[in-house]
């Protein structure tokens, strides 16, 4: 199970987060000070840790050196009451995943670890030499009821046998990371490391140093060499993903390391020879950004040698049937609950969505309509506001109140009454939530 520390003195705030991380599925540790951080850093290995700035015995931007020399894998996000931009940028130097102010980031809390966690299952493949990540990626699993799918299946087969760089195209949510993955496991360098970036994440200098690395005295805070993750990836494949957000002035050095497999260092004088191959990704369209002059014509060319376009889902809606049963499987082991059956109109809604978040978007619909199901997987366990969307159009007003009521029930059921954590599910305030379920008589 994915784990993740909380570090804070505040026994409330603690204990809240740990409730609300431990109904996301998570394992979670608790310590209310430094000194029991890195005692239970010892004996266990969370993939996040989310910490505090202010401690009683310590600061939580110098505790992220001492937690990275025990778990190196792990990433590590900062929360502190007062907003200051010195020790956000320090903490970032020293190797946090991202540094966000109590109370008002609350809503960016869930997500954020998310991405932490993925984050750091990459780096567990980085620095693992025997540890395959990828071994859950492979063309045999990306199986398609879709005939376009599956020429585009066979196309990216042939192509990762190759060294060939490829470029995936896509809107937001089409899966390139899968395709990314299986490209790795099906090429001659799937023992080697699978490194992904999302070029998105991270300011100019940021994504210079993480792609890069740096020679110490570099700057302020590089108090020793720091490997990039284009020296990660040597002999394995390196995926940057969303490109078309790259700086202008730092394409000019990922052109450098296509044409001569070179970089050099922040700090450095002398060039790093590495063996890599790329795969890049984006959702733009990369000739208006060239119109633009915001992304480089030669880069582009040296990127989309061999160019694999990803259809939305809204054009292979024979998927959308196989993606759900696979996701209801999925969710069953992580939520703990057993579908016994699964009714038409639940697939029939499904199928006749349009998909703007393609299969990401499924796949949260999936995980929050299961959050609330009980045996049975019915339309009427769908998110509220895809209950309320042109989705499920034909529906009376009469209807969606009926709708609401037995949602904000379900809801309230699973969350046992607890209505702070059902207004966070429902996405709606609590005053809102309280008028609700007097306005519908409902009975806790």
């Amino acid at each position: 199970m994915d784990s993740i520390l909380i570090v804070d003195d505040e026994e409330i705030l603690r204990k809240l987060l740990g409730r609300m991380l431990g109904l996301e599925g998570y394992e979670v540790l608790q310590a209310g000070d430094c000194r029991s951080a890195i005692k239970l850093l010892e004996t266990h290995k969370p993939d996040v840790v989310l910490c505090d700035v202010f401690l009683p015995d310590g600061n939580g931007v110098d505790l992220i050196s001492k937690i990275k020399s025990l778990v190196c894998t792990c990433e590590i996000i900062l929360l502190t009451a007062h907003g200051n931009i010195p020790d956000g940028v320090q903490a970032i130097k020293n190797g946090a995943f991202d540094y966000i102010i109590k109370g008002d980031d609350n809503n960016k809390i869930i997500p954020l670890i998310s991405r932490a966690m993925e984050k750091a299952k990459n780096n567990i493949g980085i620095k693992g030499k025997n540890i395959n990540l990828s071994d859950s990626y492979s063309f045999d699993k990306l199986k398609s009821l879709s005939p376009i799918m599956n020429k585009i299946i066979a196309v990216a087969k042939k192509a990762s046998i190759t060294d060939v760089t490829i470029l995936l195209t896509g809107e937001t949510g089409t899966g390139k990371e899968v395709f990314a993955n299986a490209i790795h496991n099906a090429s001659n360098r799937s023992a080697k490391n699978f490194v992904a970036i999302n070029c998105s994440a991270f300011s100019k200098d940021l994504l210079e140093s993480e792609l890069f690395g740096y020679k110490a005295g570099a700057f302020t805070g590089a108090i020793k060499d720091k490997k990039g993750l284009f020296e990660e990836a040597n002999h394995g494949t390196i995926f940057l993903d969303e490109i078309g957000e790259m700086a202008f002035e730092l394409q000019a050095k990922l052109l450098r390391v296509l044409e001569n497999n070179e970089f050099i260092k922040i700090g450095d004088t002398k060039p790093t020879k590495i063996d890599i191959r790329i795969i890049a990704a984006t959702n733009r369209n990369l000739k208006k950004e060239i119109e633009n002059n915001r992304f480089r014509e030669d880069l582009f060319y040296r990127l989309s040698v061999f160019n694999i376009n990803i259809p939305p889902l809204r054009e292979r809606r024979e998927d959308i049937k196989p993606l759900t049963d696979l996701f209801i499987s999925y969710f069953s082991k992580r939520l703990k609950k057993d579908i016994i059956s699964i009714s038409n109109d639940y697939y029939e809604a499904l199928e006749h969505s349009q998909w703007e978040g393609n299969i990401r978007e499924l796949r949260n619909v999936i995980e929050r309509s299961m959050i609330i199901a009980d045996e049975r997987l019915c339309s009427d366990d769908l998110p509220l506001d895809f209950q309320c969307s042109d989705n499920m159009a034909g529906k009376s007003e009469f209807d969606l109140a009926g709708m609401e009521k037995t949602h904000i029930t379900k809801v309230l059921k699973y969350t046992n009454g607890n209505k702070t954590e059902a207004s966070r599910l429902l996405k709606i305030g609590l005053t809102t939530l309280y008028r609700k379920i007097e306005e519908y008589r409902i009975e806790l």
